[in-house]
């Protein structure tokens, strides 16, 4: 009878629906998955993807895309089920609901690995996706930017295709827009297009992103600011046109706010765009100096730890390695303390080895820079990075090189005096080399070099006959008179001693 039909349906229409939320709502816990997967639960959500009744079909869409988020094998049962088609063709058709979740099973899907993203890309989705972006409703829209921007993440290839598609015009529609969670994704998606190359970050430009990206620099809201810095950032990294096209949309001084924020990701990201404007030309540097971004950057360094720190210290050895001038204006606004604490307090390798090359940087370009690194006790912490072998491969390479950047121009003696003791031959070399060029010309150095027991240690040095090192120790020598340098020899209170023996005194 019709009513008992009616009734059947009914109960079975519940058993579905509490099928597919019991489903969504386990795949919500990591230790579900496993035993979802056993049972073999994608090939039972698949035809409910085609149920007649659309609470059930979102649900297992929901259901499928938290499966496929949560590991890379999950996500190719989804490829090999044949799921996407399907999922691509009710994109195109459903409500908003269904549209949403299907958004997030793509997105879901494309995030793992670039074949798999690619596998999206040749079912037709990114057409049926960028039509989204056009939704009225505004969680498509977000569902369909943050799909489009997970394929674009991978490489150059996938976000070809996503511009290909007619993507970029859209998103910086879609940055425009007043909700804060599809701003914040759009400008996620056109910072993962831009990353890649020149040319993709130019297709971004030419649709006018930087202007409505620059806008949004000062808006409360910390993480769309740090998507904001990212986009910019992947713009300016690519070449000196970009960083200009960055600059002239009058992000200084601006910016410099963000690296006050109470968020370390804004700070980080602030600092990385600045690093990203700094590293390309003199000139470019100089406009961060003058709108006090040296300073700003280097009480960001002060004010935060470990991996937040890295891009301000890499701006600032950018910065310094252009010319004196900007290593001096690095010097004068205190970089050089703040960058030696980097260096002996950060636990980490390579932010150490970052510090020390910034400081090598600075300290490379005449006598004063040097004397400014040499001051803070920075040559005995980079000889002792060199030196151990605890240290990373880079950081000892980066520590060498930091600390015969400084030494070569280094003539501020005293500073150099425990290197005769501590360093090994190659770096020795270039320590006896600068006290050959100072001690010629400066005879209270000469004197305060005998005192403190320099000479004496320069005759116990073996160096090989004709070599540079030798050549050094003769000019040191020459400096002074014959019977004190004989003084000073290893082996000269011996001698005095078998005199002494062999002397017979003159009896009357």
């Amino acid at each position: 009878p019709p009513q008992k039909k009616m009734l059947e349906e009914r109960q079975y229409q519940k058993a579905r629906t509490q099928f597919v939320q019991m489903v969504a709502e386990l795949a919500t816990r990591p230790q579900n998955i496993e035993t979802l997967q056993n049972a073999g639960v994608m090939s039972l959500l698949r035809p409910l993807l085609l149920d007649v009744v659309p609470t059930i079909q979102q649900t297992a869409a929901l259901a499928l895309g938290r499966l496929a988020n949560y590991n890379n094998d999950l996500a190719e049962a989804v490829v090999k089920g044949d799921i996407l088609p399907q999922l691509v063709y009710s994109l195109a058709e459903q409500n908003r609901f269904y549209k949403k979740a299907a958004a997030f099973v793509l997105r879901a899907v494309g995030k793992h690995s670039p074949q798999l993203a690619q596998a999206i890309v040749d079912c037709g989705a990114l057409d049926t996706l960028v039509i989204c972006l056009e939704d009225f409703d505004p969680g498509v829209k977000e569902a369909a930017a943050w799909a489009l921007g997970y394929i674009a993440r991978h490489n150059a290839e996938l976000s070809q295709a996503v511009v290909d598609a007619g993507a970029v015009p859209l998103l910086v529609l879609c940055i425009q827009e007043p909700e804060i969670a599809l701003k914040r994704v759009a400008a996620s998606a056109l910072s993962d297009i831009s990353k890649h190359s020149p040319e993709l970050a130019q297709t971004v430009v030419d649709v006018g992103a930087i202007a409505h990206l620059a806008q949004m620099i000062l808006n409360p809201d910390s993480k769309l600011k740090h998507q904001v810095l990212s986009a910019l950032s992947q713009i300016a990294k690519h070449s000196v046109d970009l960083a200009e096209m960055v600059v002239e949309a009058e992000i200084f001084p601006v910016v410099l706010t963000c690296l006050k924020d109470k968020d370390e990701y804004v700070k980080k990201n602030a600092s990385t765009l600045i690093r990203e404007i700094a590293k390309h030309t003199p000139e470019l540097s100089q406009l961060i100096v003058n709108a006090g971004g040296v300073a700003a950057v280097i009480d960001c360094i002060g004010s935060c730890k470990g991996n937040i720190r890295l891009p301000g210290i890499m701006m600032l050895g950018y910065v310094a390695a252009h010319s004196e001038n900007l290593a001096m204006a690095v010097i004068i606004s205190k970089g050089v303390p703040q960058l030696s604490v980097c260096l002996s307090e950060e636990p980490e390798d390579h932010i150490k080895a970052a510090a020390a090359w910034a400081l090598g940087q600075i300290g490379r370009h005449t006598p004063e820079h040097a004397r400014a690194v040499a001051v803070t006790n920075t040559l005995p912490v980079l000889l002792s990075l060199y030196m151990s072998t605890e240290s990373s491969e880079d950081l000892q390479v980066k520590s060498k090189k930091a600390i015969k950047n400084i030494l070569q121009k280094c003539t501020y003696l005293p500073a150099l005096e425990p290197f005769l003791y501590d360093a090994p031959p190659n770096i020795l070399k270039h320590v006896v080399g600068q006290f050959s060029k100072v001690l010629p010309h400066d005879s209270k150095a000469r004197r305060l070099f005998v005192t403190s027991g320099g000479l004496k240690k320069i005759q116990e040095i073996k160096a090989e006959p004709e070599s540079l090192l030798q050549e050094y120790i003769n000019s040191i020598n020459n400096c002074y008179p014959e019977e004190i340098v004989r003084y000073y020899s290893p082996g000269y209170s011996d001698t005095l001693l078998q005199r002494v023996d062999s002397y017979q005194p003159i009896t009357n």
